[in-house]
């Protein structure tokens, strides 16, 4: 029952995707992909006074990245620098350990893996934002 809960989730952040499109003169750019089935991603964020006021994404692939990716533009922004790198650090442990039901919608992502090849997919752009804020 939940299985299915969560496919509607990440099914509704892929048709209709959250904050989709460049962000002109972005604070944040980092594109990231993953050679194994060529999904793709590019992260966008404005970043002021340490807060991360815009978030944005691009990108092609399965529903799995793209939604991810929607999902993270929904969820980080608003959220100070600090916070936003923990939500990505709490999300990336997640994939590899126990669904943290703190991260709300995002336990969809991990509910509805069932192989660890798919893993890739849903923290792609997780862990472009996460390289985009080191590099700054």
């Amino acid at each position: 029952m939940l299985q299915n809960f969560y496919k509607e989730i990440v099914l509704d952040h892929y048709q209709r995707p959250r904050n989709r499109g460049e962000l002109e003169n972005a604070d944040l750019e980092e594109h990231l992909n993953n050679p194994l089935c060529g999904d793709q991603v590019t992260v966008y964020a404005n970043l002021r006074d340490g807060k991360v006021e815009q978030v944005a994404f691009t990108g092609r692939g399965c529903s799995i990245s793209q939604a991810s990716a929607s999902m993270l533009a929904e969820r980080l922004r608003g959220k100070s620098r600090e916070e936003a790198e923990e939500e990505i650090e709490a999300f990336l442990k997640m994939m590899r350990t126990e669904e943290n039901e703190e991260l709300g919608d995002l336990v969809a992502l991990k509910g509805i893996i069932q192989t660890p090849n798919r893993i890739r997919c849903a923290t792609l752009a997780w862990d472009a934002f996460r390289r985009g804020l080191k590099g700054e």
